[in-house]
């Protein structure tokens, strides 16, 4: 019946493979988020330098500055989970394509701001909203293409989110000092977004009603454990359970996507009280993006695999001593770089362990009839936690004098985060 679907004239066996690719390419243009930091640095000068040398002659705090970083994570955060039954009926391409639209106008309207505000609606509020619309499109057309694999499929697909940082930051440094500027750079970036993305969303397809791979056949019932409660939206809402799970996501999602945040300008604190200059320092801080994002990739299968192994509670509070360790260290070595690299790969390692552990708890503890609304609702602690984060980051440099002194707090955090796994984040019992 379905023996003869074919993906790009290949047989689906073989050529589902290649919405992978597409997929990871197409979330590969949507992590761009996560090179904010990067990005941030030049703009700032843009925005302080006189006006007689071609800037805005702005003051500009570092909560200002990190509030379109702040605004991309929060909307995002925000239209994810509103997009999911426009996936079902409209499908990932349509869907996606919408999604790379209003990303790539997202970051060539940024490369118009004269302000941090209005780098924040133009590129953060918009671009924030096209990353949410199209985020899962790539996802879900892997996880129906690979009932056998999902696993293992999604976790493909999303390596891109996670790599991004280095490589749109590599190319974005790469633009700035060839095409004039970081405003240059950014409608590059965003015309190169928009033509990517909507281009290989044409190609994002569900598989026929019906479709298996040969030789594979869903689990019953039976075999994948008997009973097991499935909650709807309202009802998972009402328990204890989800309140724990979502003020820990909350928690571990602060602790990274601060760290992804502030990489390059905490870096270039770190360096200073070394006696570094900037300009000795700033390509190494660049490169060290690459196994920053290499742990933010990795941590998604590593929690994912503990997380099967060692419940969601005990997974949740080994990340919280992972970021713990982490922020001690850097508070207790705000002059070595050595210590900085340690402690935010720990934090970036952490940040996409959660991306993996609250997935896999949802699904655990709720069950997969509502899943798709049930992780929506889960998934806004994402928004919070870089809300939250980046404001005390921010605070910690404008009030404090140092970013490096945000850490007590986080280390704090994460303390009240074991607590809070231990105690509320277990099975629920139903209504």
């Amino acid at each position: 019946m379905t023996d003869d679907a074919k993906i790009l004239g290949m047989p689906a066996e073989s050529g589902r493979w290649l919405l992978i690719i597409i997929g990871t390419i197409i979330e590969l243009c949507l992590g761009a988020v996560y090179a904010y930091s990067i990005i941030s640095v030049p703009l700032k000068k843009i925005f302080t330098a006189p006006i007689a040398e071609g800037g805005y002659g702005l003051t500009v705090s570092a909560m200002e500055m990190s509030l379109p970083y702040i605004a991309s994570l929060a909307f995002f955060a925000l239209t994810m989970p509103l997009v999911g039954k426009y996936i079902e009926k409209y499908g990932p391409r349509k869907v996606g394509m919408v999604g790379g639209v209003i990303v790539g106008l997202g970051w060539i309207l940024g490369s118009t701001a004269s302000s941090p505000m209005m780098l924040t609606i133009l590129y953060g509020v918009i671009a924030g909203i096209g990353v949410g619309i199209a985020y899962n499109c790539p996802i879900t057309t892997a996880a129906r293409w690979f009932p056998d694999k999902r696993g293992l499929a999604v976790g493909l697909t999303l390596l891109g989110f996670g790599f991004s940082a280095f490589i749109t930051g590599k190319v974005s440094d790469i633009l700035t000092a060839s095409f004039g500027g970081v405003f240059a750079s950014m409608r590059i970036l965003g015309i190169a977004f928009l033509v990517l993305i909507v281009v290989l969303s044409m190609f994002l397809v569900f598989p026929p009603s019906g479709w298996c791979p040969a030789g594979w056949k869903p689990p019953s019932a039976a075999a994948a454990g008997g009973k097991k409660m499935d909650f709807m939206r309202g009802e998972m809402a009402k328990t204890t359970s989800f309140y724990g799970l979502w003020i820990c996501y909350v928690i571990g999602a602060l602790a990274g996507l601060m760290a992804i945040g502030v990489a390059k300008p905490a870096g270039l604190e770190v360096a200073a009280n070394a006696g570094i200059a900037e300009a000795d320092i700033s390509t190494t801080l660049t490169n060290l993006v690459l196994p920053f994002a290499f742990c933010n990739a990795i941590g998604r299968p590593l929690f994912g695999t503990l997380t099967d192994k060692l419940t969601p509670p005990r997974t949740a509070i080994l990340s919280y001593v992972v970021i713990i360790m982490a922020s001690v260290l850097m508070y207790t070595n705000p002059a070595s770089i050595t210590m900085y690299t340690v402690a935010f790969a720990a934090l970036w390692l952490c940040l996409g362990g959660w991306l993996a552990i609250a997935p896999a708890a949802t699904a655990s503890y709720f069950g997969t009839k509502d899943y798709a609304r049930n992780y929506g609702l889960v998934f806004t602690a994402y928004g919070v936690g870089a809300i939250i984060g980046n404001l005390m980051a921010g605070a910690a440099k404008d009030m404090l004098g140092g970013y490096v002194n945000v850490f007590p707090y986080v280390a704090v955090l994460a303390l009240i985060g074991i607590i809070v796994a231990f105690v509320m984040v277990k099975p629920p019992k139903a209504a």
